[in-house]
């Protein structure tokens, strides 16, 4: 594989994009790390700041790809990430400290190494075609965003829909980016056969808080464009107006609700922010640095929402907080769904069209086959 280059493409960004283009604003170890390193500059001998990071892209050996959980307050049992880390570099992205694990920062390194998964496709395939795997929804998104910039040229994604379409597995879709109807065409056909739903993520409509919150996601007009163009190709699509950020975002709620109604949602949820582990100083470090004449409030506000700590980590209340701030914004939730005739028709992907092509299970059996042989030497 050449050397990446730095994956930025126009036709979906926002210009000239504060920091280089970075969410993150530092790149301290992790929190497993026994020692904490930074990424800075004394200043000696350098006349400009340090040099632009550069976008990586490094396999993932990974030898499974469907992820599984048990949380009870997630509506799902099993998801997909074909990419870890996500050059998006929202900087309230609650996957950013799975990059500890890999030994990686949960700042800067989890926007600009990327780990990618080029066998995604065979091993769903096996997974799929294997007599264990009982269908259900497959959840794509709910970590790192499957439309990520580098997806443009990898096409890890679209490969993953074709195995979905071909065992008739329904799926259901979260992101941030406009490059979503590259796939129309399969995602089309999906929906016709009740497999595909999609939610697009929009946080703000305001370009420059976009810029510099989301600095390589779709602008908020491509977003809505995307919702428009899979709701005139017959493409089940929802809003999820997330997070919400008291004193920072969630004066718009409405107004993304509206636009996106307009747009062709029939569909909507919201979830309020979440900081746990190290995102707590990274958006913090953020909010100062870009928005400090409401650092404070949104922080005291965050903590309301939270019994006066930043984050909680309970079940069924982690993704929409309580108290008054928390009611208020469930309850503006509510009536603009209810204005809007948003969420009449809760879809429900049919997991009965289920079946086994032939081709994998020829596959399948010649593998076990071969597994056999090789067991004799």
């Amino acid at each position: 594989m050449k050397e990446p280059v730095e994956p930025l493409y126009p036709d979906d960004q926002i210009a000239e994009p504060q920091h280089n283009g970075r969410g993150a604003l530092s790149n301290a170890t992790s929190r497993y790390d026994d020692e904490k390193r930074i990424r800075t500059t004394d200043g000696w001998d350098i006349e400009d700041e340090l040099p632009p990071l550069r976008t990586t892209l490094t396999k993932d050996a990974t030898r499974t790809i469907l992820a599984r959980n048990t949380s009870p307050d997630i509506p799902f049992d099993r998801s997909i990430n074909p990419y870890r880390g996500c050059e998006h570099g929202c900087i309230y992205c609650f996957a950013r400290p799975t990059h500890a694990y890999l030994g990686l920062s949960p700042g800067l390194d989890f926007e600009t190494k990327i780990l990618f998964k080029p066998e995604a496709a065979a091993l769903l395939t096996a997974e799929l075609a294997s007599p264990k795997y009982r269908c259900d929804v497959v959840a794509m998104g709910t970590n790192t965003d499957p439309y990520q910039p580098v997806e443009r040229d990898l096409k890890i994604t679209r490969q993953i829909l074709r195995v979905l379409s071909d065992f008739n597995n329904p799926v259901g879709i979260v992101t941030k980016n406009h490059l979503i109807t590259r796939d129309i065409d399969i995602l089309g056909d999906m929906a016709r056969r009740n497999l595909a739903e999609v939610f697009l993520s929009i946080t703000t409509l305001d370009r420059d808080l976009a810029r510099t919150m989301e600095p390589r996601a779709s602008a908020p007009h491509r977003r809505l464009a995307a919702i428009r163009e899979l709701s005139a190709a017959g493409i089940p699509v929802g809003v999820m107006t997330a997070p919400m950020i008291p004193g920072l975002n969630d004066h718009e709620m409405e107004a993304i609700l509206d636009a996106a109604a307009a747009a062709g949602a029939t569909r909507a949820g919201y979830t309020a922010l979440r900081l746990p582990l190290e995102i707590k100083d990274l958006f913090e470090e953020w909010l100062r640095a870009n928005r400090p004449d409401r650092a404070e409030r949104v922080l005291s506000l965050v903590r309301q929402m939270r019994d006066g700590e930043l984050y909680k980590a309970e079940f069924g209340t982690r993704m929409k907080g309580e108290g008054p701030i928390a009611q208020l914004l469930s309850q503006r939730f509510a009536a603009s769904v209810k204005r809007l005739d948003l969420n009449r028709v809760r879809y429900r992907l049919d997991t009965m069209r289920f079946a086994v092509p032939a081709a994998a299970r020829t596959a399948l059996v010649d593998a076990r086959r071969d597994a056999r042989q090789m067991r004799l030497f």
